[in-house]
């Protein structure tokens, strides 16, 4: 099961994201991002993660992506922030072969 739901704010387009994070959902996920993206409005896309009980590699690269694009991640418990702290060195480092 996984459930995206949308909070907005002045300043912020949530994405509230709960169950597994796994194929058929990422693509669902990317849908709802591409929507939230069209519809920022100089606000920032927050993707709330903290109700993900698993995360698939095909999950990981979708998070990767919109850490890539600019997201901001709201997480708490070992999963997720573990999760979170992974993507962010592989970003770094594709970043740093993107500059060579």
């Amino acid at each position: 099961m996984f459930k995206i739901s949308t909070i907005e704010s002045p300043s912020q387009y949530r994405l509230v994201l709960e169950g597994k994070l796994i194929a058929p959902w990422t693509k669902e996920l990317k849908g709802e991002c591409a929507k939230a993206t069209a519809d920022l409005h100089s606000r920032e896309l927050v993707v709330d993660i903290r109700n993900l009980t698993t995360i698939s590699q095909e999950g990981e690269n979708v998070l990767l992506e919109l850490m890539s694009a600019g997201a901001k991640f709201r997480c708490c418990g070992v999963f997720t922030k573990q999760v979170l702290r992974q993507l962010a060195r592989t970003k770094r480092t594709k970043d740093r072969e993107a500059t060579r």
